[in-house]
């Protein structure tokens, strides 16, 4: 499997869509609905310009003498059935669009949930939180325009335009020229000023996805920050994206400005009407035509001139939308973990050996580097050693959270890769020491282990966790919402986690740091409840406090991604290697405090 940059070096390389590619692929599935929108959008487009064009020569009609008032009526129920057809016309392509967009986003999350089913655990570790939402929520959000709204407004900005100069050239090519002259230089300037904005506008819209992420992590990370009273340097990375992204914005806009303002009011109703005005008024004067001969360009000649800036705000969502695609499209396209063969390994215990185990994040940098460790079933085996030594890596591969570059795991005789992922995680548990709790009521946060769990075995397992007499001390107890009227520390929610784990039953379990941010009381109470779990199930614990796990079965030494170390603790402090070493670090560091 790829490690955690292929997804970059993938985009560097242009193996996945972008730009324009990424967003025809994503819109295949509505593009035949789209098209029947834009051309009933196009009928009513070419509705639109009639009455304005009826409202010409109903003026015309009315300058004659006599009045004909046949052809005033016949006039007058044109333009009424046109109003009509553009009404219905227009209403039917808008709710296509709408519909359409219904069903693309339901596609994209769909494909997007499905995907990141399949993909390692340890992805979501590697990834902001705020990145992911922004390609699920902000970047399918910004489609939505593209969907619903701009391919409808893009086709009424080129078709009545279009309607409208033909009429135009018919009833005066000179005329036409001389009142469109304004649109045409600010539409050479418009273009002019699209050139090379490419690369500033995907700067901008990085930006975004720069402060989205820093500002979850910055409030996911607020309780922490301000128990330690570093609210002031913990904000920094959220300013300096923030900075940023006014950086890169006015480097969008500051070359774009006066540019644009230029072409705005060249392309403005009222430049055009001016433009039609003083052409028409010199040609009446010098007898090139009659008065009632400039009413087309006074009237219809608007018509030509502000579908222009529509055309231009579509380009930049469309623009937009193309960046927003190439987020999507990189997410749908991370890579998934391998699918086992086409007859799954089913384990026959919770006997788990790890054989020639090697791993790395990123080419070249190897983190666990031939490991082989068997864990017993029904033993508890803990991982200890110096910070960055590997240990919750070696765990997080038992968990599949990345899959081993080199050598085997088994679980029960069977390779964890030839295991289906359901059957994998009713065999192994784990409780982490990052703690999160959706947004959902107690019941269902334990519950997500089994979701067809009794009410009786869901207050079973929150008792054996030590946590059911607070959740019955909340507003609602069990129906209590966490982060509404349930708010938990963090050794109450990791008590949360262990009662799932509970529910669960797995006979394998994997503990990482999981009293690592518990205050002295929540550690005895977390303890209390580990010690229930771990009554017949095979754990492996990966520790940093050495008095946690004295007791365990086996303990292995782990140092620069290799067992240095095993055996039992007395065994270990005899031999006065690096276990003794830490022993006697920490022991010191104890008595330091209580002197």
């Amino acid at each position: 499997m790829s490690p955690p940059d292929a997804t970059a070096r993938q985009e560097r390389s242009g193996a996945i869509p972008q730009g324009k590619v990424a967003l025809g692929d994503l819109l295949a599935p509505v593009r035949s609905r789209l098209l029947v929108a834009c051309l009933l959008e196009a009928v009513g487009a070419l509705a639109k310009v009639v009455p304005l064009i009826a409202l010409v020569e109903l003026a015309r009609e009315l300058l004659r003498d006599p009045v004909r008032e046949d052809r005033v009526w016949a006039t007058v129920a044109v333009a009424a059935g046109a109003l009509v057809l553009r009404l219905l016309a227009s209403g039917a392509a808008l709710t296509i669009t709408h519909l359409a967009d219904t069903t693309f986003q339901l596609d994209v999350r769909r494909r997007a949930a499905r995907r990141l089913g399949r993909v390692p655990l340890g992805w979501f570790t590697d990834r902001s939180s705020g990145r992911v939402r922004k390609a699920l929520t902000d970047d399918v959000a910004d489609l939505h325009h593209l969907v619903g709204h701009a391919y409808l407004e893009l086709t009424t900005a080129v078709v009545a335009p279009a309607a409208a100069l033909v009429y135009l050239l018919v009833s005066d090519w000179r005329l036409t020229l001389l009142t469109l002259l304004p649109v045409l230089l600010g539409a050479v300037q418009y273009a002019f000023l699209m050139r090379g904005q490419g690369e500033p506008m995907e700067r901008y819209q990085r930006s975004i996805a720069d402060v989205s992420a820093a500002a979850v992590e910055f409030v996911d990370g607020i309780a922490v920050v301000k128990t330690f009273g570093q609210t002031g340097q913990a904000h920094t990375r959220f300013v300096r994206a923030t900075e940023a992204f006014v950086d890169d914005f006015w480097a969008w806009v500051r070359g774009m400005l006066r540019g644009s303002t230029l072409a705005e009011m060249a392309l403005a109703p009222f430049t055009t009407l001016l433009a039609a005005l003083v052409a028409g008024a010199a040609f009446v004067q010098a007898g090139w035509a009659e008065p009632a001969d400039t009413l087309p360009f006074l009237v219809v000649g608007v018509a030509v001139a502000g579908p222009f800036l529509e055309l231009n705000y579509a380009y930049q969502h469309l623009i937009t939308a193309r960046h927003a695609a190439g987020a999507i499209q990189r997410l749908l396209g991370t890579d998934t973990l391998p699918p086992p063969s086409d007859t799954p390994a089913v384990p026959v215990d919770a006997r788990v050996r790890f054989s020639g185990v090697r791993f790395g994040y990123s080419d070249g940098v190897e983190v666990i580097r031939g490991v082989d460790l068997e864990l017993p079933p029904g033993t508890v085996t803990a991982l200890v050693g110096p910070s960055g030594a590997g240990k919750s890596t070696l765990a997080s591969l038992l968990a599949r959270f990345w899959d081993p570059t080199e050598g085997r795991i088994t679980l029960g005789g069977a390779d964890v890769r030839e295991m289906e992922q359901h059957t994998l995680y009713r065999q192994v548990g784990m409780v982490l020491q990052d703690i999160r709790l959706v947004r959902d009521s107690i019941r269902e946060n334990i519950r997500m282990a089994r979701p067809d769990a009794s009410e009786d075995e869901i207050v079973a397992a929150a008792k054996a966790a030590n946590i059911h007499a607070r959740v019955l001390a909340l507003p609602r107890g069990y129906d209590s919402v966490h982060g509404e009227d349930a708010h938990l520390s963090g050794g109450e929610a990791q008590r949360v986690a262990i009662a799932r784990a509970l529910l669960a039953d797995t006979p394998v379990v994997v503990l990482d740091e999981a009293t690592a941010y518990a205050d002295p009381d929540s550690e005895t109470a977390i303890q209390d409840a580990l010690s229930r779990l771990a009554v017949g199930r095979t754990l492996l614990v990966v520790a940093h406090r050495l008095r946690t796990v004295v007791g365990v079965d086996q303990i292995c030494v782990v140092n620069e991604g290799r067992i240095v170390e095993r055996g039992d603790h007395q065994s270990l402090l005899a031999r006065g290697g690096l276990y003794a070493e830490l022993w006697g670090a920490q022991e010191a560091l104890a008595e330091g405090r209580t002197s």
